[in-house]
């Protein structure tokens, strides 16, 4: 029975010694995955601590990377027109537009190839845009006409020169505007500002031939009346450069900047028609074409200004038909009636030679 006893010992004792061992082992592998455990809380703590301390300039980075997924969208063509409240600030310019607006496009391929969607631009694009094309084909054909049908036939034609120059830097940069204001804050305020400074150079351009052929035998009003002509007109375009004049709250006083250039005409059209007398203003002088073109302009700019008729139907001309596309039709109509005018005059000055009367009349 001893040697039964000491047999059973020695059997039990590796037996003990290896349970012991696997205890060991476990609470070992226990305790590692609990340390395991406690240091990923404490990692996912400091984490969440860190992205708390995140640096303003951190967020930037991250909302700069979720405007380059946009962008990657916008250049692949999936863009849709957006509500007028979701817009950016920089965006919102009529807020009687609704709906339909372009989004912010960071891209000029993409701002081009918009102009062939339909959204609130497609209209101010294409108006003059096509006005452009009009313009540039009329001015090639009168700049290329016989000389035997001028008295003299380079000055005046330089003369009519700067109405078409006028007339298609300002569509130009009428329509690239619109094209391209969606691309960036920074790119909207510099074409907006060529924009402004187009309507300058027309309304410029515009008096040049006027007071050229209306003042024939007058050369020294002439010149007084195109020097502050053009005085007004490098004015508006230093004021047009200010970045405040390109602002929804400045609507009224950008229509009246312009408003204000065009008629500071009055004074040599009230020369003229006292001089030459109303019925041969009104015939010889073609001053119903040039008070029709006034009244064009002007009244372009008072619904451009007053924003009608989306102020009244309110979504309802988002696309068609709004109050600057009105405004772009209404201009380029009074370039050509302007133009009318002055051909007008030309065949005029033409027809009774070069000769002018003893007291400076027609």
């Amino acid at each position: 029975s001893l040697i039964s006893a000491l047999t059973l010992c020695l059997q039990s004792a590796p037996d003990s010694e290896t349970t012991r061992r696997r205890r060991r082992e476990d609470s070992r592998g226990e305790q590692g995955e609990q340390e395991e455990r406690e240091e990923g809380e404490e990692g996912e703590r400091g984490s969440d601590e860190g992205f708390k301390r995140m640096t303003p300039l951190l967020q930037a980075h991250h909302a700069m990377e979720k405007m380059e997924e946009f962008v990657h969208k916008v250049w692949e063509g999936r863009w849709r027109v957006m509500p007028h409240d979701v817009l950016p600030d920089w965006l919102q310019d009529n807020d009687y537009l609704l709906d339909g607006h372009r989004p912010p496009m960071p891209s000029f391929r993409a701002c081009f190839k918009s102009i062939f969607r339909i959204h609130t631009e497609t209209g101010n694009i294409w108006t003059h845009l096509l006005g452009c094309l009009f313009f540039l084909c009329l001015g090639l054909m009168y700049m290329f006409r016989p000389n035997m049908s001028f008295v003299a036939p380079v000055q005046e034609k330089v003369v009519i020169g700067m109405f078409f120059l006028g007339a298609i830097l300002c569509l130009s940069f009428s329509w690239l505007f619109h094209t391209v204001y969606c691309h960036s804050e920074g790119v909207s305020k510099v074409f907006s500002k060529l924009d402004y400074s187009g309507i300058a150079f027309l309304i410029m351009g515009s008096f040049v031939p006027w007071l050229y052929y209306s003042f024939y035998c007058s050369p020294q009003p002439r010149f007084i009346y195109l020097l502050v002509v053009c005085v007004l007109g490098l004015a508006a375009i230093t004021v047009s450069q200010c970045d405040f004049f390109a602002t929804p709250e400045y609507r009224g006083v950008r229509a009246g900047v312009f408003v204000g250039l065009g008629l500071s005409g009055v004074v040599p059209t009230l020369h003229f028609t006292l001089s030459e007398g109303l019925i041969r203003a009104t015939t010889i002088g073609q001053m119903g074409w040039l008070v029709l073109m006034a009244t064009l302009y002007i009244t372009g700019a008072c619904l451009y200004a007053a924003r009608i008729p989306e102020r009244f139907f309110p979504g309802k001309c988002d696309i068609w038909f709004h109050s600057h596309q009105l405004f772009h039709i209404l201009v380029v109509a009074g370039a050509f009636v302007h133009f009318h005018g002055v051909s007008n005059l030309q065949e005029f000055r033409y027809t009774a030679g070069g000769g002018c009367a003893a007291d400076g009349t027609l």
